[in-house]
């Protein structure tokens, strides 16, 4: 298992939403295919990583007993669309583990028990077709591809309502700072937006630029 991610920096990418880091940042963003299952979630956490191929999920099933508090696992489905390899029995044991959420690229099943165990999830949809223990084999704890970004175990990884982020571990500390200031300007000049002290286009520089072009 990898070692798992600064404490501090975690507290740090807490308050952090990605699509500020998406202001500046393109690597690292899964495909927007990829979307919540739970309305307002926002979870940071160890990335541990898996790839299962097709109908077979034995793999999860064990990596679901190895899971630890803070981390959250992420599936390649190896581009399966078909078979949704976690539904209820899975969120169940990922819940009890302690682990913060899952994101699969593929589809997901039993929504409604996702829901009712509060277990923060990430999928490309829903599919009632599900996986077996076939024992096909496939890999834990190397790089995956999750909607198209690649995640090495140990990164970070910070999911909100906008999608799912993943963060090399030399770059989450200083792209949750930068973050976290400019959220704080973004504030103040919505505030000065919202009491008519200035407009958006002068406060954003659009309108110079449109007022150039004329």
């Amino acid at each position: 298992m990898p070692a798992q991610c600064s404490s501090e920096v975690v507290d740090l990418l807490s308050g952090v939403e990605t699509a500020t880091i998406g202001h500046w940042r393109l690597m690292g963003f899964c495909n927007r295919r990829i979307q919540p299952m739970l309305r307002g979630k926002h979870v940071v956490g160890t990335a541990v990583t898996l790839a299962i191929a097709g109908p077979d999920s034995t793999l999860l099933h064990h990596a679901a007993g190895l899971l630890r508090p803070g981390d959250i696992l992420l599936v390649d489905r190896l581009g399966d669309d078909r078979y949704a390899c976690w539904g209820g029995g899975v969120t169940a044991a990922v819940k009890a583990s302690g682990a913060t959420a899952g994101v699969v690229d593929g589809p997901v099943t039993d929504l409604a028990e996702i829901e009712e165990s509060d277990l923060p999830m990430w999928a490309a949809g829903i599919a009632p077709i599900t996986t077996r223990l076939y024992d096909l084999g496939g890999r834990m704890n190397v790089p995956v591809s999750i909607g198209g970004a690649v995640v090495q175990p140990g990164d970070y990884v910070l999911a909100d309502e906008s999608g799912v982020l993943v963060l090399p571990a030399a770059e989450a500390e200083a792209e949750a700072r930068r973050a976290l200031e400019v959220q704080a300007r973004g504030k103040a000049n919505e505030a000065m937006i919202r009491k008519r002290e200035v407009k958006l286009g002068e406060r954003s520089g659009a309108s110079a630029k449109v007022e150039a072009g004329l």
